[in-house]
């Protein structure tokens, strides 16, 4: 708990202990960012005690259709072990010859959503190899954590991410960084109004003012947007107390810290 509020980290990425430092390290490179945290689930429950978080939703990203399986199966044993502490989320990649399969034994294995990064993973999100899976998590009312926004590229701003929120409209879609890393103020004028998006505050406030994150997080509406520190690239003891310190109302908190999340992801906890 943190100032009497239940906080659910919604944005944690966690890797095996023997790859964590390599894996941080190359997220480092591609944001060219030096990562706070380790990266390993031993290091998340140390630093989430630290911090007042009670709960985090993890995951990981596949880069090869081949590493799909094993990483479900990484963070399915992982969550399983600490029901309380985590959530968590599986990785699809849209050149596997099985998605299907990949969706079904994902949701066999208790994990909650999808977590795609079209960056880290190198595909658009409107790529026809991408449509099944969004069909597949409409089908199955699979909520998406995605990557969205990026100055640098074009695979998830909004052109290319409004059409499939439009023709997918069972779809939900978290979308990460308030709807557009590094265009965050841009992409929040275009996709506040669009209903089956949330967006989360991962990765944002280290870039901009809190009298900008308070406007952003009006203009989608505090019901539509989830906590999340983007574990391990930011500290979530220093997220979270820059959070608690926002002028947001009670209710905003509430909502943003635990409800919204509770609904999407259907949690019992």
């Amino acid at each position: 708990m943190k100032n009497g509020y239940f906080v659910i980290d919604s944005h944690c990425h966690i890797y095996p202990e023997k790859i964590a430092e390599k894996a941080v390290a190359g997220t480092d490179k591609f944001y060219d960012t030096v990562a706070a945290c380790l990266g390993t689930p031993a290091d998340l429950l140390t630093v989430n005690e630290q911090a007042g978080v009670d709960h985090s939703i993890v995951q990981s990203v596949a880069t090869t259709p081949k590493q799909v399986k094993s990483i479900n199966e990484f963070i399915a044993t992982t969550v399983n072990a600490v029901p309380e502490k985590l959530t968590g989320l599986g990785t699809l990649h849209p050149n596997s010859e099985d998605l299907r399969g990949d969706v079904e034994h994902l949701i066999a294995l208790g994990l909650k959503g999808v977590k795609l990064h079209p960056d880290i993973q190198n595909f658009k999100v409107d790529d026809y190899r991408c449509l099944k899976i969004y069909e597949l998590c409409e089908e199955f009312s699979l909520p998406i954590l995605m990557h969205t926004g990026d100055k640098r590229y074009d695979n998830s701003n909004p052109n290319r991410l409004i059409p499939i929120l439009q023709i997918y409209d069972h779809l939900t879609i978290i979308g990460a960084h308030f709807g557009g890393w590094s265009i965050w103020e841009e992409a929040s004028h275009v996709l506040c109004d669009i209903p089956n998006l949330y967006v989360d505050c991962s990765s944002a406030m280290p870039w901009i003012s809190d009298e900008k994150t308070v406007e952003i997080i009006r203009r989608y509406g505090a019901e539509r947007v989830l906590f999340g520190t983007d574990y391990p690239m930011w500290s979530p003891i220093k997220e979270l107390d820059r959070f608690m310190g926002l002028p947001l109302s009670d209710d905003e908190k509430r909502m943003i810290l635990s409800e919204n999340v509770h609904k999407v992801y259907e949690l019992n906890i």
